[in-house]
């Protein structure tokens, strides 16, 4: 899944459950003091800015195959080694790492068993891998509501429940095929307050992954009905939303 959009779209979007998302996925992947990390996927550097202020800029590796996020990520972070690559092709020797972490990510990977064994591939021995996906199968992702607004408006709508790692104990089963050892699986939530319906629903209008896609490629009257149904779906504003990830971690 491509993501050719400017990095302050994917903030508005992604970024307010994301930057919430890191310290716990930061915790599962038992980042320390001392450690060299990467984070795959990075985006414009959620992820990152938690790893920086853990270990400091230079103990940092971050890639993105999105040149805008990558921009971002550079200059957010300063010190940090961002660079442009997909995860199934990492630019790193064996070992390179004592972490490597992806967050958000494995179900947007070209190849996710591929791509999860990249980073076992530039983590050390016994080294820690995680990754984390937001709970769409389960719906209980931030934005679920609108993909459950979408299925009763349009059936043959196809929506995230289906991607890698969405599911209970499909991220496990990804990092076993990868080669991943001692592999334990754990949920992680957020919790964001929305202040009127428009500051939840604006960021689906600005392109962004899956439903960003959709939402740009309908009719005016289409998209319309869709918004009012998400409207309809949700509490009445001001509201607080939890969302829930499924994450792994495996030693390399």
């Amino acid at each position: 899944m491509s993501f050719d959009v400017a990095a302050d779209a994917y903030d508005r979007f992604m970024g307010r459950y994301s930057t919430q998302l890191a310290p716990g996925l930061a915790d599962i992947g038992d980042v320390n003091a001392g450690q060299k990390v990467l984070d795959v996927g990075c985006g414009p550097g959620a992820l990152t800015a938690e790893l920086v202020r853990r270990l400091g800029p230079d103990a940092v590796a971050a890639v993105d195959p999105s040149e805008s996020f990558v921009s971002a990520a550079r200059a957010r972070h300063p010190g940090v080694d961002v660079r442009l690559s997909a995860a199934e092709d990492l630019p790193y020797p064996d070992g390179a790492f004592d972490a490597t972490l992806a967050q958000l990510v494995v179900h947007f990977m070209t190849d996710p068993v591929a791509g999860l064994a990249e980073m076992a591939r530039v983590t050390r021995p016994d080294g820690v891998v995680t990754a984390c996906v937001w709970d769409y199968a389960g719906e209980r992702s931030p934005i679920s509501a609108f993909w459950q607004a979408a299925r009763e408006l349009d059936r043959g709508v196809e929506d995230e429940s289906g991607l890698a790692g969405a599911r209970s104990g499909h991220l496990s089963e990804l990092f076993e095929a990868a080669g991943l050892r001692r592999i334990k699986e754990a949920a992680l939530y957020v919790s964001v307050d929305c202040a009127s319906f428009d500051e939840w629903w604006g960021p689906f209008t600005l392109g962004v992954g899956p439903a960003g896609a959709y939402a740009k490629a309908l009719g005016e009257t289409e998209l319309s009905a869709l918004r009012e149904r998400c409207r309809h779906l949700l509490p009445e504003a001001p509201f607080t939303l939890t969302a829930f990830a499924w994450a792994a971690r495996g030693l390399a």
